[in-house]
């Protein structure tokens, strides 16, 4: 009797672990998936997260530095819509060699495969999107790079309170979860200096129907704007308010999603009263060793490559994925990934700091104007 029941007990425990085993991929090619914008009002974002991604794969690969492994991006096309993305999740987890999610772009787009993200445990890796929803400790499997949307916030409105003394700021911004996560950031912000909006108004993602929240917020003269859209709609807002005597002095705050390298070609040079946050320094700074490594590698991988903010960030990412893989002991699996992924060294990208903190590799904002066809930091 108990020499049956110690079987049983033996055949169980098997059965367990064969069930609980995690999965290893130990195949010669390390594929990651992302559904990213490649056409639409925001292809620049896709294009540069693709650019900066493919860059540090491909020196990767030819280097051999996951020694007899190569690391490729599946990138699938989502113009932005979030019912796309959903598909595109759909597909690329039906593949079995997907060993982990990366560089998704936007807000609504993430915010709609959550329910995938909870159910399936995949690694969600390095969204391009500073959104609140993504930093509340409740997936453990979800690491992002970048500092928050309202961490940017905060920076621009202490820097107008401040620096510039201003009351009277007003808030441009998308309205979907994008753009209401940067509206709550913004009210919430003010309200700890005892100051409250003086206009308000959105439009809708994917358009330039910017018309009606220019109108809603023109009267009230606002001394500066914080203007959570995207580049092409805070570009075309930007350039009608420069020609109308209610904004004359107005300062136009930008978070890093309004893509600054393309608002800048946009604006066709007319940047006074511009400022920007971005979560990485300037990718002109070759005093950082890192930078100096991403200006040298995007050249050898594409001569007329132009350098961007958001390539860099893109480059940054991958650096950070390769290296928690690297670092693995034995079969390579998902949950050895991302527990690499938090431990990674503080000096993993030479001259940044990491140190994970609230979901998030690196936390610190920067804030630029531009100036002589160059971005300047303004030094805190």
């Amino acid at each position: 009797m108990i020499k049956k029941i110690l079987l049983i007990i033996i055949f169980l425990v098997a059965i367990s672990f064969l069930f609980f085993k995690e999965k290893t991929f130990d195949n010669n090619t390390i594929y990651i998936g992302s559904s990213l914008p490649k056409t639409g009002t925001i292809k620049e974002l896709g294009t540069a997260v693709e650019l900066g991604t493919n860059a540090y794969f491909d020196y990767v690969n030819k280097n051999h530095l996951l020694k007899n492994k190569k690391i490729k991006l599946l990138a699938y096309e989502d113009k932005y819509e979030p019912q796309l993305t959903l598909r595109n999740t759909q597909q690329l987890l039906k593949n079995k060699n997907i060993f982990a999610l990366y560089g998704f772009v936007g807000s609504p787009t993430v915010k709609i495969i959550l329910p995938i993200l909870r159910q399936t445990n995949i690694p969600f890796v390095s969204a391009f999107t500073g959104a609140s929803f993504l930093r509340n400790n409740y997936y453990d499997n979800i690491i992002n790079l970048r500092s928050s949307y309202l961490q940017e916030i905060e920076e621009h409105i202490k820097y107008l309170h401040n620096e510039k003394h201003f009351t009277k700021i007003a808030v441009f911004y998308q309205n979907d979860e994008y753009g209401e996560d940067g509206y709550i950031g913004v009210v919430n912000t003010l309200k700890k200096y005892n100051l409250s909006l003086v206009a308000e108004g959105s439009y809708k993602r994917n358009t330039l129907s910017i018309r009606h929240a220019f109108h809603s917020i023109k009267d009230a003269h606002p001394e500066a704007i914080i203007m959570v859209g995207a580049n092409k709609a805070n570009s075309l807002f930007i350039k009608k308010a420069k020609e109308n005597p209610n904004f004359i002095d107005t300062i136009f705050c930008n978070i890093s999603f309004g893509d600054a390298s393309e608002m800048i070609k946009d604006l066709n040079g007319k940047t006074k009263n511009l400022l920007f946050s971005q979560v990485v320094p300037n990718y002109e700074d070759l005093s950082i060793p890192v930078i100096k490594e991403y200006n040298k590698i995007l050249k050898e991988y594409d001569p007329d490559f132009e350098p961007s903010f958001i390539s860099l960030e893109a480059f940054l990412s991958a650096k950070t994925v390769v290296k928690a893989i690297k670092n693995i002991n034995g079969s390579i699996t998902r949950g050895k990934f991302l527990e690499q992924l938090k431990k990674l060294p503080k000096d993993t990208l030479q001259g940044l700091e990491i140190n994970y903190i609230n979901q998030q590799l690196l936390n610190k904002v920067y804030l630029f104007k531009y100036e002589d066809n160059h971005f300047i930091e303004i030094k805190k």
